[in-house]
Formats: structure tokens, C-alpha cells, sequence
């Protein structure tokens, strides 16, 4: 598992694994958001394991999936929700972190510079220049 941090305290990663989940609380993360659906691949584990995982760990756990290429405001909406409850630094993960870093990108939207948004993205391997407009507000 490699923990990519976008801000001071949210990060992505690519599809986690149960048996990951004691190293990310051990890196101090303290919740979980996955943004996969169920069944997406057939070797992914499903949104329960991850869940019974992050809780044996202690850790905060939400699932906001989002299917590829359908990402709707209510999936932003539920993100910025999650990162503004749950605790924090978070860890949310898809198959291979884009999608994971787009909802936290268009979720700061508004509350941090756009330009700032789409470097911290691109310091970690996320291209996220497409964005720029909404995290302007323009789109």
C-alpha cells in the first residue's frame, strides 16, 4: 500500500486491502473512505471486509462509491461531508487513487485555490488539469 498525501491531512491510494488496514492506522490514519463500488473487479475485496478491518483497527470508515466516468455532486457532496465529520487524517482509496483524488480535489472546491488543488494532485501522479474549471467554479 502507498499512501499518497494530497493535503496535511487527507491522502489516496490504490485499492487497500484488509490486511493493509492495521498499517495505515499504524501510519496514523484514523478513517477509511473508500470510493469503490462493490463488485467492481473480481479480485477486490468487498466494502465489508475493508469495513470490519478499519474497525477492528480502531478507524473511522465510509464508502462513497463511485462508479467510473459517473461521478455525481451528491458523491462531492459526501465526500466533503466525510472529510469535514469523520476524523482526520482520512485515506480514501479506489483502484487506482484517481477517483479518490478527484472527489477530494472537487471537494475543496471553493475553499482552497484551484491551482494549488491540481499541483498537490500532480505532486502524487494525479492529473487533474481537466478539473480546473469546476475547481474555479466555472464548471
Amino acid at each position: 500500500m502507498q499512501i499518497k498525501p494530497l493535503s496535511p491531512d487527507v491522502s489516496v491510494a490504490q485499492q487497500i486491502l484488509p490486511e493493509d488496514v492495521p498499517a495505515a492506522a499504524a501510519a496514523g490514519i484514523r478513517t477509511i473512505i473508500n470510493n469503490r463500488p462493490d463488485g467492481e473487479a473480481p479480485d477486490q475485496p468487498d466494502s465489508a471486509a475493508i469495513e470490519a478491518a478499519a474497525t477492528a483497527a480502531g478507524l473511522a470508515y465510509c464508502h462513497i462509491p463511485v462508479v467510473p466516468g459517473r461521478m455525481t455532486q451528491d458523491d462531492v457532496a459526501a465526500m466533503a461531508a466525510a472529510l469535514r465529520e469523520l476524523p482526520r487524517p482520512a485515506l480514501a482509496f479506489c483502484r487506482s487513487g484517481t477517483r479518490s483524488a478527484q472527489l477530494w480535489a472537487l471537494s475543496q472546491a471553493g475553499n482552497c485555490d484551484a491551482a494549488a488543488i491540481i499541483a498537490a494532485a500532480r505532486e502524487q501522479g494525479y492529473d487533474l488539469t481537466a478539473l480546473a474549471g469546476a475547481l474555479a467554479g466555472k464548471g
